[in-house]
């Protein structure tokens, strides 16, 4: 056993399949993966990587912040969605940018303010905090500034391609410019640009702003029509036995046209629900806790995985799966989707709209299961005495 570790997990199943690993090993993946280094019998076939963790990315380092991002180059399976984690320092900026892509944001920790301009001239200015959400429809020129405390947040691009390093930015532009041009467009002599950036800024150190009213920008064409801003921890969320759902897309959130979500909190000893969403690929970002998810993709088809906080999840389309609490505190982690509105379809609720009948000669149950099944929905479910907690 090497020095450091009491307990050195094995590739072996209670039923005995799998022998020791006596070879050259990372113990520590290991413990972090159970269930990929010892996978349920109920495991099988081929099912692509579906997870990767933000640990395991490139860290761009600035005076005023960092960022690190996870896309399709990092998790070939996701193709709809990509995910950077960034983090701004009290005063640093996310330059003046704006993308191709549809940027959705969850606050993670401290506060920033955004700012924003439509294709109209009309503007947005708010400060945002943990729980928040920004939506910056493509092609509309933003910028986000830690304030007192500094933040981090999560954001979301609607390409799995996307790349946070090949965005749009003021500086870029400028320096890419000739001065002559930059002179004709702006109506100043050249001299005023002889200090611009020669290269892109991306993220850059200043001073922390201000109150909010002390930089408001009246525009004469107003405000943006459709908020950009959406406090999620203040919505009333779906409480079910086990935990909590909060859902927001463009019923509740108009702007956030490209883009759903739901954050879901799932507690010890309980499970988001066997389901599948009907509409797109599910991307996830874990925040607090540890689980496991099986993804059923049919034709005998099936993976588990072990996630924990910073970890990044995937599901196919329409890929049957359930993301159970493996720890001692509570799970909490976000689905998000390419879509104007969050759907999903759940197992137990199926089975309980279709005759019974039919249900009982199709799977050979009983009564025991077909009494208990559901007409409404639980996205979270815990029945005492049928729950899973760490040994």
């Amino acid at each position: 056993m090497p020095d450091g570790y009491s307990y050195v997990p094995q590739p072996i199943r209670k039923d005995g399949a799998g022998w020791v690993d006596k070879g050259p090993r990372d113990i520590m993946r290991d413990l972090e993966n159970p269930d990929m280094l010892v996978p349920p019998k109920t495991d099988a076939g081929l099912v692509p990587n579906l997870k990767f963790s933000f640990s395991d990315t490139h860290m761009v380092l600035k005076n005023g912040g960092w960022s690190r991002e996870v896309t399709a180059r990092d998790l070939p399976i996701a193709t709809t969605l990509a995910g950077v984690n960034m983090s701004l320092t009290p005063g640093g900026v996310r330059e003046l940018h704006w993308h191709q892509q549809a940027e959705w944001s969850y606050m993670l920790l401290g506060h920033a303010r955004i700012t924003a301009v439509d294709q109209n001239g009309r503007n947005f200015i708010a400060d945002v905090g943990p729980g928040d959400l920004w939506y910056f429809p493509p092609g509309i020129p933003h910028s986000i500034q830690g304030l007192e405390d500094g933040c981090e947040f999560l954001l979301v691009f609607d390409d799995g391609h996307f790349s946070d390093l090949s965005t749009f930015s003021i500086s870029d532009w400028f320096a890419h410019t000739p001065k002559d041009v930059l002179s004709a467009n702006f109506g100043v002599p050249m001299s005023a640009f002889n200090h611009i950036p020669k290269e892109q800024v991306y993220i850059f150190q200043d001073k922390v702003p201000g109150p909010i009213d002390t930089q408001k920008v009246q525009s004469p064409f107003g405000t943006v029509p459709e908020t950009f801003k959406h406090r999620l921890l203040a919505q009333t969320p779906i409480n079910t036995p086990g935990g909590s759902v909060r859902i927001v897309d463009s019923t509740n959130f108009p702007i956030s046209k490209n883009i759903a979500a739901a954050l879901v909190e799932v507690r010890p000893g309980a499970m988001r629900e066997l389901h599948w969403h009907p509409n797109n690929d599910e991307w996830q970002y874990y925040l607090q806790g540890q689980g496991r998810m099986t993804v059923f993709a049919a034709n005998g088809v099936a993976r588990t995985f072990d996630y924990r906080a910073g970890d990044v999840g995937y599901v196919p389309f329409a890929n049957g799966h359930y993301i159970q609490n493996t720890g001692t505190e509570t799970l909490w982690f976000l689905e998000m989707f390419k879509s104007d509105r969050f759907q999903d379809v759940s197992l137990n609720q199926w089975m309980a709209l279709t005759p019974t009948e039919l249900v009982q000669s199709n799977l050979n149950i009983g009564p025991e299961l077909l009494n208990v099944l559901r007409k409404e929905k639980w996205p979270v479910v815990k029945y005492p005495g049928f729950s899973y907690y760490p040994r």
